[in-house]
């Protein structure tokens, strides 16, 4: 059975995504038992990232991702939602400052983030 978590923002409302199967696991498994987790948004273009209380090393990491791509920076111990070009991106694609850690995927459209700002309460939980 597929784990889904839920995103929560004022500006979004709740937004699904679900955990990659058999890729990522340990990043996975981690940030799965450390929900629910609260944190405040930073946008770096079409990304937005916050600190977690999750430690992983890197894992299968990459530094360009798709959109709707969930992910865990082990530099700053963040999670990190991509929803378009950040600037480290060459063309359209999302790029990340560094190698992530991948581990879910969104639902449906990733552009809605573009809507939070900067200081946004964000909250993820396992979702029902």
């Amino acid at each position: 059975m597929v784990k889904r978590i839920q995103i929560m923002t004022s500006a979004t409302g709740r937004i699904v995504a679900e955990l990659l199967e058999g890729k990522n696991m340990k990043t996975s498994e981690a940030l799965w038992k450390a929900l629910p987790i609260e944190g405040t948004a930073n946008r770096w273009g079409d990304e937005i990232y916050f600190g977690i209380p999750v430690t992983v090393g890197s894992e299968d990491a990459q530094q360009t991702v798709d959109i709707g791509d969930i992910a865990y920076w082990p530099p700053g111990k963040a999670l990190c939602i991509f929803f378009g070009p950040t600037p480290a991106s060459r063309g359209r694609e999302p790029r990340a400052a560094s190698p992530v850690n991948v581990f879910a995927k969104m639902v449906g459209d990733a552009i809605v983030f573009r809507k939070v700002k900067d200081g946004d309460k964000v909250r993820i939980e396992k979702a029902t």
